[in-house]
């Protein structure tokens, strides 16, 4: 029985060909696409679940608040809280505390030095609780020592060899420098290479200890409640329940310190899952790689809206077609066929046709991997949809039940339309159409077309919201701005600002170089905050937070940032000794955050941060500091150089080569055993888009997929209307109609159904960009011609693929059509 069902399905295949062929096409591509999205999605919820006690792992945050406004959201805490909550509650197993030690240099160990490499500090708990096996070296001690650190397999082979690996416990004991350090580092430990989809990426990872030991020590990193800027996470016991650990914070933090003391602000404490770091972060000073929650759930359900308009395709052609295998039905019936052999007969063909669809687009999928892997800069494979995902669930579970469903469903419903013809009426040909037949498959006609809609208007704001922040002026100039990194290899002293002045002074020499000058962040990086900041004659209650910022002289014009009062930095107005410095600038939100009426009635005013007096000279125009995410914030700048500020070179762009290796000899000749290296700040700025970039991209890419599976179905259905009214049209042409009165007649029952769909998308997918605009501070207005042309665009693409065979059909002869008929 089994074996005639798979040859009778596959006999009906063969006789229906263009169908079959429209079913696949369009199950194929929804498939692939599917799959292809899912493999994103994969990955992108897979971060740390590779730690085996990801579920129990929490890091530490905490939001601060002035007169009931947050002030800042951040991952950064003091360096004894982990400690405090392992002592004070029983629910928390352990904690490590993690601190991100920035590019480092590792200055001796190879034939050259070796720079850009990833330094994270941390406990030895770090080892036990997080999983990252060590190849050689003991993971129970490897970080408990000052001055120890563990190397991942690349940075042991870049280090020491591409032979390195032939005995990796050789490396066991042998020392290396890092920067300016003059303590070596032992090597304790080598670690098997860190996963890409962890949200905590190093490649140095060196003892905590470290830092609060010896003579250059931090003494704030070992125990302390007032210096905020370590990160911390603690592992529960198995079970608890974090959220009731939450609520005993508050008076946690009032035990053992008061915010409004240390930074003037009320201080909540709060945890959050380690599974929802990656995705879930709108953090301030986030240690490592972030993802959109918005961008992968918004994908998982353009990959669901794809493969169920393709099965919608399915039922639509399959319950159109019944009336052809009407007769069939009879005939099986009167043979002896029973409802429940039928039905399994046309669910074999469903299924026939999925499995063909599903082997089909796996091989599309393999073909267009590159593609997406070079679109979404990740390594993915098909092998991803086997990841342990978020909250310890794997997505492949998920997909099977989809694809099994989607099987079940689209075969179903043809299914039971076809087994229930009753085989009297149909014999004698007194069956007719079914009215809930037909109402159905505009219902999906609908349905189909209102998904589409919806993409192609979310395609379109996506687009306009992007080019928005990309074009939007940042009000400095950052084209053409060649950022060199600091000499982090250079001791500081009294003699560094002169050597920094002239090194800068000397690039203004160099032909295709406009200027030079230095800061400690550049366009794009996170500021630091003072917490403390007043007018000098303001009563003591009246603090603000504001960002900081330290700049030479240079810095305001090869920016093209603009004086609003006062004037700019000058050589005197720095000094190496901290104490000496007194003059500031600030930008225009925070003049207007103090309370001056005008820049110009700032200008010769005090301010204190903490203790320490400032006298503003100058104000400058906001510029945006961050993506335009994000509002604009009271920024504080200061005359202050140091060994690890950025150098920013502004260049004409013309033989870009010469003037790069000009740079790089002055820049050797001024800070001699430097790496020199580089990069262009605007590369850097526009990458804090990537997500979004990536989101319109994606979104554009698989709408288009979309609108072309919808036409396959539209294709078929009109198709089939047409051949059904074969007799009908050649009637009509005989009784003198035109071509294009025909075209009409077969068109506009499809256009209703697309008038219908387009109403009921245009508030749908405003509601969705409107919710999805909010995440940016600075964002376009929905306009009203985005919904007219997405839906002008669903017309013409549905007039377009109608048309085929309508005007096929009005150009036919008419009397050979009713000579068919």
């Amino acid at each position: 029985m089994f074996r005639n069902f798979i040859k009778t399905a596959f006999r009906n295949l063969r006789k229906n060909k263009t169908f079959s062929l429209i079913n696949i096409a369009g199950l194929s591509i929804g498939m692939a696409a599917c799959l292809l999205i899912l493999q994103y999605v994969s990955f992108e919820l897979s971060y740390d679940q590779y730690n085996k006690n990801a579920p129990d792992i929490y890091r530490v945050a905490n939001d601060r608040y002035q007169k009931g406004k947050l002030i800042q959201h951040g991952t950064i805490t003091y360096s004894a809280i982990g400690k405090a909550m392992q002592d004070d509650f029983p629910e928390v197993l352990d904690h490590t505390r993690v601190e991100p030690g920035g590019k480092s240099i590792i200055t001796a160990a190879s034939p050259k030095k070796i720079g850009d490499l990833d330094l994270l500090y941390a406990d030895n708990s770090f080892l036990s609780m997080f999983t990252y096996p060590l190849i050689a070296g003991d993971a129970a001690t490897a970080l408990r020592e000052p001055h120890s650190i563990i190397l991942p397999e690349s940075s042991a082979t870049k280090i020491f060899g591409a032979g390195a690996e032939k005995d990796w416990s050789s490396l066991i004991g042998r020392t290396i420098n890092l920067g300016m350090d003059s303590t070596p580092y032992k090597i304790t430990g080598i670690a098997r290479n860190v996963p890409e989809n962890t949200h905590l990426p190093f490649d140095l990872l060196a003892s905590y200890s470290t830092l609060y030991s010896g003579k250059d020590s931090w003494k704030e990193a070992d125990y302390d409640f007032k210096d905020s800027d370590f990160w911390h996470y603690i592992q529960l016991r198995h079970g608890t329940d974090y959220k009731a650990l939450e609520a005993k914070l508050p008076a946690f933090s009032q035990r053992h310190f008061q915010g409004d003391k240390v930074s003037g602000s009320e201080e909540k404490f709060f945890l959050q899952p380690l599974s929802r770091a990656h995705l879930y972060s709108d953090f301030e000073y986030e240690i490592g790689k972030t993802g959109s929650a918005t961008v992968v759930w918004g994908l998982l359900i353009i990959a669901a809206l794809i493969i169920v308009i393709a099965w919608v395709n399915y039922i639509n052609l399959a319950t159109a077609k019944s009336m052809e295998r009407a007769k069939e039905v009879g005939i099986r019936k009167v043979s002896g066929a029973t409802k429940g052999q039928l039905i399994r007969q046309f669910l074999m063909e469903s299924l026939i046709i999925n499995i063909t669809a599903l082997i089909i687009a796996v091989l599309i999928v393999w073909f267009a991997q590159k593609g997406l892997n070079d679109l979404v800069q990740h390594h993915l494979s098909l092998a991803y949809l086997f990841q342990k995902g978020l909250n310890g669930y794997s997505i492949t579970s998920a997909l099977a039940a989809l694809i099994i469903a989607g099987i079940f469903i689209s075969g179903l419903y043809p299914a039971l339309v076809l087994s229930a013809f009753k085989p009297i009426l149909v014999l004698k040909g007194k069956f007719t159409r079914s009215v809930k037949g037909a109402w159905l498959r505009k219902t999906l006609v609908i349905g189909q077309f209102a998904i589409t809609v919806v993409l192609i208007i979310g395609s379109f704001i996506v687009y306009q919201q992007i080019k928005f922040v990309n074009e939007q002026s940042l009000g400095m100039n950052i084209s053409q701005m060649l950022i060199v990194k600091p000499p982090e290899l250079t001791r500081w002293d009294s003699t560094f600002i002169v050597r920094e002045t002239s090194f800068a002074e000397e690039l203004k020499k160099i032909n295709g170089v406009k200027g030079a000058a230095t800061s400690n962040r550049v366009a794009g990086d996170e500021l630091g905050r003072n917490f403390n900041v007043r007018r000098a004659e303001a009563p003591e209650n009246e603090k603000f937070t504001m960002r900081n910022m330290s700049i030479s002289s240079g810095f305001i014009d090869i920016y093209g940032i603009r004086m609003l009062a006062g004037r700019n930095f000058t050589e005197t107005d720095y000094s190496p000794d901290w104490n000496h410095l007194h003059n500031t600038l600030i930008n225009e939100s925070a003049a207007r955050l103090l309370g001056f009426s005008t820049p110009q009635a700032s200008i010769g005013r005090t301010i204190l941060t903490g203790n320490k007096k400032w006298d503003i000279i100058g104000v400058i125009a906001d510029v945006h500091q961050k993506s335009l995410r994000y509002p604009i914030e009271p920024t504080i700048f200061r005359p202050s150089f140091g060994t690890d500020n950025p150098i920013s070179v502004k260049i004409t762009g013309q033989n870009l080569p010469a003037t790069i290796a000009s740079v790089k000899e002055k820049y050797e000749s001024f800070f001699p055993g430097n790496l020199f290296d580089y990069y262009f700040v605007d590369e850097k700025f526009n990458a804090l888009y990537k997500t979004d970039q990536l989101f319109g991209k994606v979104f554009a890419l698989f709408s288009g997929l979309a609108i072309a599976i919808a036409c396959l179905g539209l294709f078929g259905l009109s198709l089939f209307a047409t051949a059904q009214r074969t007799k009908e049209i050649g009637v009509r042409k005989i009784l003198g109609a035109s071509i294009p009165n025909i075209v009409l007649l077969l068109s506009k029952d499809f256009f209703g159904l697309i008038l219908i769909a387009n109403a009921l998308a245009f508030p749908v997918a405003w509601l969705i960009m409107h919710n999805w605009l909010k995440d940016f501070a600075y964002r376009i207005t929905i306009s009203g011609w985005i919904f007219v042309v997405a839906g002008l665009m669903a017309m013409v693409v549905a007039l377009v693929t109608i048309s085929l065979h309508s005007i096929r059909a009005a150009l036919a002869n008419p009397v050979k059509s009713l000579r068919t008929e």
